[in-house]
Order: C-alpha cells, then structure tokens, then sequence
C-alpha cells in the first residue's frame, strides 16, 4: 500500500491488519494525524513500515515489533508520539532489519553505548532527536551503514575514529550536539568514502578536519573551529558546499581552492576572523550559487572574476573593510538576486553618467553604511524590473527551494535588525541609509509596485517626498530619517495600507500629516525634528501641540516635481500586478533545517528498498 509524499491528513485505517498478504505500508509525508495503527503488527508477512514525517500521536506499542521477523525497513520517526524511553533490545531479534528511524523518539542508555545484539546490517539509520547523550557504540558494528544520523541529540565528548572505518558511510550528520573533538589522526582517513559530513551547531574547537577525499558538501558552521583554512580543503574535486561560517578561523582564503572551484556552488565562510584580500579566483566558478563572506576583516577590492559567476544569486560582503567603488560590472549577472555591499569602505557614485544599467533580477540591495557620495538620477531604477511585479506570489517560495541549502541574510526592518534563515523570492528591500548620498530622491522608486523595504535614512537627500510612492502598495517599512527632505507628506501614502512602520524623523517638512491609521500608530518619535508638521494624527500621536495658523507655501521648484512625479505615475500604474500577498515582516526569523532531508533523499535513505517507498 503506496501514500507517500502526498496531502492526505485525517486518522489512518483501523483495519489494515485485514489485508493479511500485506507487505509493504507505506505513508511517508503526509499529514496523517492520531493514533499509531498498531494493526500493522498483526501482519506477518510485513517487511517495510514507512510512516515518518506525519503527525500521529500517542503510544506506539513497539514492543509488538518483535512479531514481524521478515521486516525490513522501519521509518516511525519525526511523528508526534508521547512514549517512554525506547530500549533498543527490542529490535534484536529483527535480523533482516536494514532501514531504521525512530527520529523524535527517546531512547534509554541500555545498549547506546556498548556493543549490542542491535541487527547489524543496517543501511540506514535515523536516530536523531532521541535524547542520547552519548556516541552510541553498537554503531561500530553496522559495515553495510550508508546513512547515519544522530543529529539534535545531547552527545558530547570526541567523535570515535572507528566511524572513518565504516568504508559504506556516505552520509554523516552529527549536527546539533555538544561533539568538542575528534579522537585519534585528523589526517583523511584512507578508504573512508564518505560524501556529505554535517559537523554544524557543536562545540568543535581546533583545527577543521577533512575526514575524505570523497566530500561534497561540508557543513561546519557555528562551532569553534579556529587555525586556518586547511589547505587540504583544495584536494576536494567534487566539492559542491562548504559553509564554515560562524567560528573562529583566521587567515586568508586558500587560493589554491580556485583550482577546483569548478563544481562549487555554496562558498560560506560568514562571521570568522578572515583577513586579506578576497583571491581572484572565481574565474572557473560557473557554478556558484552564492558566496556569503559576510563579517569578516577582508580588504582590497571585490575580485572582478566574479562578473564570470554566471550562476551568482547571492553575494554577501557585508561587514568587511573592503575598500573599492559601486561594482556596476555585476548588472551583467542575470541572476543576481541578492547583493550586500553594508558596512565596508565603498566610496564614489552609485551611477555613470549617461550610462543605462539596472539588476534585471535584483530583489534585495543593501548599500548601507558605506561613503557613497553624489546624486541619483531620477531614473535610477527603471531597469529593476524584478521589483515591478511578482508573476506567482500565491505561495510560498524560498531562495534554495530547488536546492539542498538555505541562504540566511540579516537585514534593517522597522527600525530593527532582521534575521532571515531563509529568504522569501517575493521578499524586496532597498537599504542605501548610512551614507553621503544627496539630491532628490529618484522618482523610478515609485515604478517598484513589489518593494517591501526603502531605507533613504542618514543621508543628506533634498527635495520632497515622490508622490509617486502612493504607487509602492507592497511597502510595509519606510525610513526617510535623517536628510534634508521638506514640502508636505504626500497625503496618497495614507492609502498604502500595508505601510506598518514610517519614519520621517529630523527633516524640514511641513504641513499637515496624512489622515491613514497607519500614520496615526507611529510613535511620536516618527515625526520629531520637523517643526512644520502638524495635523490631528499628529496631534493623536504625540499629545496636544498647537497648529500653524497659516498654509505652507509651495516650493519654487514645486510645478516641475510634480509633472514628473504625474508622469511617473502613470508609469508605475501601467507596470507591475495588485499584490495578492503582503509579507509580515514581525515575525523576525524564518527558521529552517531541511538540508539534510534533502540530502538524505538524494543519496539514497535505502539503497535497496528507496524506489518501493516513493
């Protein structure tokens, strides 16, 4: 019986015990939800149960497993069982027993920690978020093991070296422990094949260790590794994912890893102590998918190999002292969706003059920080065509959906920093704040229907505030503090009803603030250091003031900025749909841990029986 990977929810049949030439249930992912239908055990010939990833509850009856002694493969776990503390002897006499998941399920100490009559011709086991708290030995045994997670438990201490014996491991996630160190040699061990090793969230300290020749994807962030980047890393031909981000590693960027950079497409080094420049390097990486060199202490310029990374959608290089002008050459990447430049030693225009360029694809600029200098033409933003419109915006869609890996960005938001472990395709900001950047504010602006986030704020812009804003309906954070803007708060932004959070604060404007509710829940703090405001949403927000007598005079210039803004309105009313969703940007952090589901799915959980469980 086949039901897997599918939407079904509701109680699984009482009756399966019926069908008693059955052999294999299978109803992985899905939604099922009450009690664990403990009938299967009641059928001898039995061989594969798969009912992990739903939401069943209740007591499990395991001892009753013992009654099937054909079976197989055994997947209950990531379900929402309330039993107590599994003793794994209960599985001893299941000799034919290849395929193995309790995920989720608490074990007991007896037999974790020493060798066992556990069956030992397992391929694949899952016993992660079992609340073990030690390296579970009897594994030592398991020769056929190809997939091994114990990840999300309570282990601590050194990583054992007989597990670089086990010549069938492929995949290892030992995330999510207390793991320090790993016992004996950290030489590559010979004859250890395996592919994926997932050392992330430990207490790993010392040097980064590369167990095989063999390793494609190598997860090792948020530990304490510290020493350099091993050189040994550049041997690793196949290498698709490195993210050693959030440790203590110091040193440069290895340039011998240019030489086999040619299957890379994650290079994650995010919030160590890295210095020196960024090696020029990327000339073969065709493709990588994102480069996050976030937090660190790199100098010089960006590397312009990078205009080769045709595959690029994310490059962080925020928090450096990277020391170079506006990289207008990476407008040549089509899918360049995410660019963070923040808080680096950038200087020089943000444009050329006469010189049409735009991020066809761009969806997320932060600019913020640096020493940009000068104006921005009005039509600055005209080729951003990513931000007009959003084609499918009826689901969810995340960065890396089509992947194996998530990438995480962190992000000014109403007024707050904002930590995204995944990064919504619908998601659109523009933070330029923190420079010297003066003039008007371009009225192109006003043609991204899809813009969520515009932080102006720290800057010295002039001029008034675009009425052709009225057109951002998506906008639910707006920052325009700081700068020199005067003239009156375009009273068509009271309609922009998902606009959550403004700031106008330490300006020359005036008049009278507009009448949206949304203008009426700021804090007063919104409006403070422009004497000429006022209004009753003012006075709603910030007690009792007293109102100008008198009607503010239009600005010299004020007919001009008006036929362009008109102009431009009509612009933006032609380009770009109504949205169908608006994003909530309280929620603060997205969080995911997918990967090495992914992973796990694609090695192959069973090599024998995957294809009869999908």
């Amino acid at each position: 019986m086949t039901l897997c990977y599918n939407q079904l929810s509701g109680f699984l049949p009482p009756n399966i015990s019926q069908h008693s030439k059955l052999e294999g249930f299978f109803a992985r992912k899905n939604s099922f939800s009450g009690p664990f239908p403990s009938s299967l055990f009641k059928l001898p010939s039995l061989t594969d149960i798969y009912l992990d990833y739903n939401q069943l509850s209740g007591l499990v009856g395991i001892e009753n497993v013992s009654l099937l002694p054909s079976l197989q493969t055994f997947y209950i776990g990531n379900n929402n069982y309330r039993v107590s503390p599994i003793d794994l002897n209960v599985f001893s006499p299941l000799k034919q027993l290849i395929g193995f998941s309790l995920s989720g399920i608490p074990l007991s100490s007896t037999n974790i920690t020493s060798d066992s009559d556990f069956p030992s011709h397992l391929e694949s086991l899952d016993l992660s978020g079992c609340n073990i708290t030690e390296f579970p030995e009897f594994i030592r045994n398991q020769r056929n093991l190809h997939s091994l997670d114990i990840s999300n438990n309570k282990i601590k201490g050194q990583v054992p070296d007989w597990l670089w014996k086990l010549q069938e491991l492929s995949y290892l996630n030992l995330s999510r422990n207390s793991l320090s160190s790993f016992k004996g040699s950290l030489k590559v061990s010979t004859g250890c094949q395996v592919s994926v090793v997932d050392l992330s969230s430990n207490a790993f300290q010392g040097p980064i260790f590369i167990p095989s020749r063999f390793i494609r994807y190598l997860f090792g962030s948020k530990n304490n590794f510290t020493g350099e980047i091993p050189r040994s890393i550049c041997g690793l031909s196949s290498l698709l994912v490195l993210d050693l981000s959030n440790n203590n590693l110091h040193g440069s960027v290895p340039r011998c890893l240019g030489d086999h950079i040619r299957s890379l497409s994650y290079l994650n080094l995010h919030n160590n102590h890295l210095s020196g420049s960024l090696p020029d390097i990327f000339m073969n990486a065709k493709e990588l998918r994102s480069l996050d060199v976030s937090h660190n202490r790199f100098v010089g310029k960006l590397p312009i190999s990078l205009n080769g990374c045709l595959n690029l959608e994310v490059l962080n290089v925020g928090s450096n002292k990277i020391n170079d002008t506006f990289p207008f050459w990476l407008s040549s990447l089509q899918k360049l969706q995410v660019l963070v430049l923040s808080s680096n030693l950038f200087h020089g225009a943000l444009h050329r003059p006469k010189v049409n360029f735009g991020f066809p694809h761009l969806r997320i600029i932060d600019a913020s920080h640096n020493d940009f200098t000068g104006m921005i033409r009005s039509d600055y933003f005209m080729n951003w065509s990513a931000m007009y419109s959003n084609e499918d915006n009826t689901q969810l869609k995340y960065l890396g959906d089509n992947s194996y890996y998530y990438d995480s960005i962190v992000l000014m938001s109403k007024g707050i920093e904002m930590e995204m472990e995944r990064i919504l395709t619908i998601y659109t900001a523009i933070d330029l704040s923190g420079n010297k950047i003066h003039g008007k504010i371009p009225e192109s602006l006003g043609l991204l229907k899809e813009l969520h986030v515009l932080n102006l704020s720290r800057n010295a812009f002039t001029g008034h505030i675009p009425s052709s804003f009225a057109n951002l309906t998506s906008l639910e954070s707006l920052d325009l503090s700081e700068n020199k803007i005067s003239g009156e708060i375009p009273p068509k932004l009271g309609d922009l009803y998902s606009l959550g959070w403004i700031n106008v604060s330490h300006n020359q404007l005036v008049g009278s603030i507009p009448q949206g509710t949304q203008f009426q829940r700021q804090n007063c703090s919104s409006y403070e250091g422009n004497p000429g405001l006022y209004g009753p949403s003012l006075k709603d927000v910030c007690g009792d003031i007293h109102a100008p007598t008198y009607q503010q005079s239009r600005l010299p210039d004020s007919g001009k900025e008006e036929e362009e803004e008109e102009w431009l309105s009509w612009v933006a009313a032609g380009l770009g749909l109504a949205p169908g969703f608006v994003f909530g940007l309280t929620i603060g952090y997205i969080i995911a841990s997918y990967k090495h589901e992914w992973i796990m799915n694609n090695f192959g959980q069973n090599k024998r029986r995957g294809n009869r469980a999908r």
